[in-house]
């Protein structure tokens, strides 16, 4: 079974702005053009509206929540979130000057800035009043980042939420998005090699793992893919975006009872079906993006007749026999990986994108698999690592029924 779409969800776009042309530009060059800093869907039906019932009580609550000097984070002092005026925005952006956009999305317009108070490069991204976003939403995004601190999440500076202005202050990541990197560079662009790729995998899992395990309480993303990992200096990812985030479980209790909201070809099929969000429902996510960092295609590819084909219903069958692997690597890679990490880099998708969310791994143990696989750097001037498909492959035994993979073998790695 394909990757089931989340209901009246449109997964092209992302919550933070891409460039209408589909291009993209760097962040330090072409500033008259659009592009992706942040990301965001264009298209203003691609999330549910979750509209809190008491938006000025939340709103108060999040300024109120500001206003104390540190929060604790696992047992340490951490700075909450800087309560920006509209006035300090305004000149963080030159009012808005069109040379500091960076791009455009259904919540809104992102802008580069300069607080003028530290001298420090920022991404501001304010929000469209007539956009999806709700005031629910802005409030999960600045608590959640105002209480996490973490190498591999993006770091929220500030906020503002002035009369009916609602702004978000970013760290500034110069490259942009994994999407702009994976799906939607210039022809002269250099393609991202093996090691690069993993790498970012290995970062974007050890955000996610902060999140579900030493964040308290615990933290389910819910909005994991492409066009949400930023890319600092150095390919560095940042997971991004957290309006969707919910507290995980506690207790008992088993999911989050909640409207299905994500992405097309992004969304776990069991928690688009009954709504019940699982810490499972992000790994299944992971491994769509695990697999578009593999296989270079997108979540959901469109023919001519717009006949949808995702990519998890276009690889399980690929699972079954290795001797598929070589073939479902990005072409772009141009050869250039080795097979026992290819083998190993499919079979952590594979368990990641079950069906049955019991059967998909915890997120330590896709780190562990990650961190196993990264510490192996793939050099294209060694020809054993890039020889023949040799007994290796045993390590990956996806050759079961219906394609799936025994956590022995990703216990293995």
């Amino acid at each position: 079974m394909g990757c089931f779409g989340c209901s009246g969800i449109s997964g092209e776009e992302s919550e933070y702005p891409r460039n209408k042309n589909k291009k993209r530009n760097d962040n330090s060059s072409n500033k008259n053009k659009p592009q992706r800093q942040a990301n965001s869907d264009s298209s203003k039906e691609s999330i549910k509206k979750e509209e809190s019932p008491n938006s000025e009580q939340l709103l108060l609550g999040v300024k109120n929540f500001a206003l104390n000097a540190e929060v604790s984070v696992d047992g340490k002092a951490t700075k909450a979130a800087h309560s920006f005026t509209f006035e300090q925005v305004i000149a963080a952006t030159g009012n808005f000057r069109l040379d500091y956009f960076l791009g455009e999305g259904g919540f809104g317009k992102v802008y580069k800035g300069l607080l003028e108070e530290t001298n420090q490069v920022v991404a501001i991204k304010q929000l469209d009043q007539d956009s999806l976003q709700g005031t629910r939403e802005f409030v999960a995004e600045v608590s959640t980042l105002s209480t996490a601190e973490h190498p591999n999440l993006v770091k929220l500076i500030g906020f503002c939420a002035e009369d009916e202005q609602r702004l978000l202050v970013y760290e500034y990541m110069s490259l942009g998005s994994l999407e702009n990197h994976l799906h939607d560079f210039k022809p002269n662009q250099k393609p991202l090699d093996w090691n690069t790729r993993m790498e970012i995998a290995a970062g974007a899992a050890r955000g996610l793992e902060y999140l579900h395990v030493k964040m308290n309480p615990p933290v389910i993303y819910r909005d994991l893919k492409c066009s949400n990992i930023l890319l600092g200096e150095g390919y560095h990812p940042k997971l991004s975006d957290f309006g969707l985030a919910r507290v995980g479980p506690s207790g008992d209790k088993t999911h989050v009872s909640t409207r299905v909201m994500g992405t097309y070809g992004y969304c776990a099929p069991d928690y688009a079906m009954t709504g019940q969000l699982t810490f499972k429902s992000d790994i299944y996510s992971f491994g769509v993006v695990l697999l578009e960092l593999i296989t270079g295609r997108k979540a959901v590819e469109y023919s001519k007749e717009r006949r949808a084909e995702y990519l998890v219903g276009w690889a399980r069958p690929r699972f079954k026999d290795r001797r598929n692997f070589s073939q479902m690597a990005d072409p772009l890679l141009q050869g250039q990986y080795p097979m026992k990490g290819l083998y190993q880099a499919l079979a952590v998708a594979a368990m990641c994108v079950q069906e049955q969310p019991n059967m998909r791994p915890a997120i330590s143990d896709v780190v562990n698999a990650l961190n196993y696989l990264t510490s192996h750097k793939y050099d294209p001037n060694n020809c054993v690592q890039s020889s023949r498909r040799r007994k290796t492959a045993s390590l990956v035994n996806i050759n079961q029924a219906k394609g799936a993979v025994a956590d022995r073998d990703f216990k293995s790695f």
